[in-house]
C-alpha cells in the first residue's frame, strides 16, 4: 500500500499505535524470557515451544497491522515506525518511536532515523 499521510491523519493514529505498540512489547519481552529458559533448559511459567510460536504468530500479526495500514516499520527493539507523508512537497517520514507519547518527528524518506527533525 503506498499511503501518503497527512501530520493530522498520522496524528489522529497514534492512539491506535500506542495501543497495539504496547501489545508488542509485551508479547516481544515474553518471547524473549521464555526464549531465554527454553535455551538454558529449564521450565518457564510462559510455557514451552508451542507458547514460543504463539507468541512469535501474534508480534507478526501486530506488525501486519501496520503494514496494512500503510504504516512502515522500520524497527522492533524498539518499535520504530514511519508514516509515509510529504512537507512542503518534499518525501518524507513522520516517525514514531516506541515510549513516544505523540508524533513530534520527521526525516527526509532517502535519510531515515540520523536525519530526525522536531515537526512544528
Amino acid at each position: 500500500m503506498d499511503r501518503i499521510f497527512t501530520v493530522d491523519e498520522a496524528r489522529a493514529m497514534v492512539p491506535e499505535v500506542r495501543r497495539r505498540a504496547a501489545e508488542f512489547v509485551r508479547a516481544r519481552a515474553d518471547l524473549a524470557e521464555l526464549s531465554y529458559d527454553l535455551r538454558m533448559g529449564r521450565p518457564s511459567p510462559l510455557g514451552g515451544l508451542a507458547e514460543a510460536k504463539a507468541y512469535e504468530a501474534r508480534m507478526d500479526e501486530i506488525l501486519s497491522w501496520f503494514d496494512d495500514r500503510g504504516i512502515e516499520v522500520k524497527g522492533v527493539a524498539p518499535l520504530l515506525v514511519d508514516f509515509p507523508a510529504e512537507l512542503d512537497g518534499v518525501s518524507v517520514r513522520l516517525c514514531w518511536l516506541e515510549g513516544d507519547a505523540e508524533l513530534a518527528w520527521y526525516h527526509r524518506s532517502e535519510l531515515g532515523f540520523l536525519g530526525r527533525r522536531p515537526l512544528e
